[in-house]
């Protein structure tokens, strides 16, 4: 093993890489330094500007490279999940995002008009995204499994005015389109071989484009104009309409050059959907900004296939998600030894905490461990996180981004001291912030708190200013006087050797006030049985403390999980407890 593992105490492990060891220098070789100096008017000079201090994030993601020595550059590889093969240009990735953008204004859209997609993980939907943002609408992205009650909240909550979809998701739009009074149009994307049979608001997609000429100037945008929203589930009620500007580019593009470490000659592969904000920041705008080749699976997660692809398009930097880690964990490291992986230099991990044992993992059979970062749909852009140069402490989620203060604070905003648990805290004014909560100001306003953007989730810092998660605010679990985060217990059963996933939450308890329950899904080969759930609770108990274990055990197949990965606690919880589950539409199916 080429990385050097310390123990510090019996919690915290750390792993460093020798210098001599990085294939090619880290972009952020100087962490302190970078932070020290950095401001983000020298950041904003790494973009590119129309004249009056305008800007527009698709021409910086594809424009700007079809204009110079870029321009033949494999943007997109894109396989089908009928194994069909696509690559796009640059250039013509610029030149089809043109036809698109001047089919959008040949059907009435305009600046500010929303347009939302509602496809699969086709080379359109990449197309489609960037020509809304050059006419200047605001994109949306829609999860190709929702169904009609989650397409009536969003696109009659934002008053979409365009959708485009395929043939195949036509009968979901159809079945709301009566009670969306805003919707004028819908695209129907043809050309993968489908007919069509257009109804009243209907247009074939090919007909669109082929009418349309290649040749468009992107709409100058003022820096706090909107360029794309994403609606995030809540625990009850609606889902809310989170706005990012267009001026966002700027970090995603930094954040994608100095935490994803993205160089000239790297194949990279963000495995999220663009329905999640990590497809669109990283799997979009801030990797296309930095000029890199990426690839796109259409197909569903398949370890075999996975690493096949890895192979194929020999991925030297790939960001993915702790679960999916964890599911290629459970298939056990023979199956990648099957694979010629030698090309991967940088792994990453974003949607919810990396546990210390994912990490190691990374480490026995890549040779590389995975850098987990923090960020939120909210935050638009990573704010925290782990850096090639820098030393992973195994369980942090590292530290912030340069032109970031984050902190933790008490329920009153005031500042805490290291080791001490609160609220993570961000101070407001970052590029890629939220601009606003989508006809719903006062609930935007509610995040904003005594001069910090108040995150919602809880952690500590330690004295070297790595900030460790504990866990959602109210996910946090109060058992016997002690309040013990639910990811701190589900890091310690998945280091359990039957143990493939687990999830945690508060259940109530008279004596307790809260005990800690467990569902756990076994790796293979391992059965359910009191015994084995009895020598799990040890487990957790000699790893952890004598309060901080799961006094409950209960086995199962699955746990329900977003479309990113996250483990939907508040489901485990409210199925425990036989109250309401909220919003189910980005549950995955």
């Amino acid at each position: 093993m080429a990385y050097a593992m310390r123990q510090v105490n019996d919690k915290i492990a750390v792993i460093d890489k020798p210098a001599d060891l990085f294939t090619v220098a880290p972009n952020l070789a100087n962490y302190e330094a970078a932070y020290r100096d950095f401001t983000w008017e020298k950041a904003r000079k790494e973009i590119d500007w129309f004249d009056g201090g305008r800007l527009n994030a698709a021409y910086n993601a594809v424009d700007r490279h079809a204009l110079n020595w870029r321009k033949n550059k494999v943007a997109l590889y894109w396989e089908g999940d009928r194994g069909e093969i696509e690559k796009y240009t640059f250039r013509e990735l610029s030149e089809l995002s043109n036809k698109f953008a001047n089919a959008l204004v040949d059907i009435g859209v305009g600046k500010g008009d929303r347009v939302f997609i509602f496809l699969p993980r086709l080379p359109e939907l990449y197309i489609a995204f960037l020509g809304i943002l050059k006419v200047g609408a605001i994109a949306g992205t829609l999860f190709a499994a929702f169904g009609p009650d989650a397409l009536r909240d969003r696109l009659g909550d934002s008053e979409a005015k365009v959708v485009i979809t395929v043939p195949s998701f036509l009968p979901r739009v159809d079945e709301v389109i009566s009670e969306l009074p805003a919707l004028e149009r819908v695209v129907v994307v043809d050309t993968r071989g489908t007919d069509v049979k257009l109804k009243p608001k209907e247009h074939l997609y090919s007909s669109l484009m082929s009418a349309a000429s290649n040749r468009f100037q992107a709409v100058p945008m003022a820096p706090e104009d909107y360029a794309f929203m994403l609606y995030t589930s809540g625990t009850t009620g609606k889902s809310k309409g989170v706005v990012h500007a267009h001026q966002a580019l700027i970090q995603e593009y930094l954040t994608a050059k100095w935490v994803l470490d993205l160089q000239e000659e790297d194949i990279y592969w963000c495995t999220a959907d663009p329905g999640w904000v990590t497809g669109i920041s990283y799997g979009i705008l801030g990797s296309w900004a930095n000029g890199v080749s990426s690839v796109v699976y259409e197909g569903r997660f398949n370890p075999r296939e996975w690493y096949r692809i890895a192979e194929k398009y020999e991925v030297s930097v790939w960001y993915t998600a702790p679960t999916a880690i964890r599911m290629l964990m459970k298939e056990g490291a023979d199956l990648v030894r099957q694979f010629d992986l030698s090309h991967l230099r940088h792994l990453a991990s974003v949607g919810e905490p990396l546990n210390p044992e994912a990490i190691r993992w990374g480490v026995d059979v890549f040779d590389l461990p995975f850098h987990d970062n923090w960020w939120q749909t909210e935050t638009g852009s990573i704010l925290i996180a782990n850096y090639p140069s820098m030393p992973i402490k195994l369980g942090s989620m590292g530290r912030p981004f340069p032109g970031i203060t984050a902190t933790i604070v008490d329920d009153g905003g005031n500042e805490l001291p290291p080791g001490v648990p609160g609220n993570l805290a961000v101070k407001p004014g970052w590029p890629a912030m939220m601009r606003t909560i989508w006809k719903n100001r006062a609930k935007y306003d509610e995040y904003i708190k005594d001069g910090w953007f108040i995150s919602g989730d809880k952690a500590y810092r330690d004295d070297d200013g790595y900030f460790w998660f504990i866990g959602r605010a109210d996910d946090v679990i109060k058992t016997g006087g002690e309040r013990v985060g639910p990811f701190e217990v589900e890091s310690a059963l998945v280091e359990h050797s039957a143990v493939a996933e687990a999830g945690v939450i508060g259940k109530p308890d008279m004596m307790r006030g809260e005990i800690i329950k467990a569902f756990i899904v076994l790796d293979p080969g391992n059965q359910p049985s009191d015994e084995l759930a009895e020598e799990i609770k040890q487990f957790v108990k000699k790893r952890l403390a004598g309060h901080a274990y799961p006094r409950e055990i209960e086995f199962t197949d699955t746990l329900p999980k977003t479309q990113s990965g996250k483990i939907m606690r508040r489901v485990l919880k409210a199925r425990e407890l036989g109250l309401p589950v909220g919003d189910l539409s980005t549950l995955e199916v």
